[in-house]
């Protein structure tokens, strides 16, 4: 990306986070697509949680990892801990690949269930894990992976 490219995109998260500060409800497909469009995608993989309340509101949404061009590491202890600290009551799991193909891994499938168990057991909803790439998204529940 150019210089430029990265000042529009940093510019837009900002206004994006300014938004993000009124909890808005993330309650239907689109919201949550159009949400990670902009937070999501980048050059290295990110992976990020969206913590959210009760009624699907934002609580906070936090990157817990930027990894490299194939390769993020997650821990499902700290996915956990984080949502037990905001007093989650659901999450939503999203991350990119870069190189634009959204299809699951082996090893997004494998932590996904990790994390599903995880998040059962401590009474938290793991809502989805969504995988963005180069203008389409990968839900692993809707490809019955949990």
């Amino acid at each position: 990306m150019t210089e430029q490219e990265q000042s529009v995109i940093l510019e837009a998260r900002e206004i994006l986070s300014r938004y993000i500060s009124r909890n808005p409800i993330l309650d239907n497909w689109q919201a949550v697509i159009d949400y990670c469009a902009v937070t999501v995608r980048g050059e290295e993989e990110r992976f990020h949680v969206l913590y959210l309340d009760r009624k699907n509101r934002l609580i906070s949404d936090e990157c817990l990892g930027i990894g490299t061009v194939d390769h993020v590491p997650v821990y499902p202890r700290e996915v956990i801990k984080k949502g037990l600290q905001c007093n989650a009551s659901a999450l939503l799991v999203v991350h990119n690949h870069p190189a634009g193909d959204p299809a699951p891994s082996e090893a997004d499938i494998s932590m996904t269930k990790k994390l599903q168990e995880a998040c059962s057991v401590m009474g938290i909803t793991l809502h989805d894990h969504i995988i963005v790439g180069a203008g389409r998204e990968v839900s692993l529940r809707a490809a019955g992976v949990f």
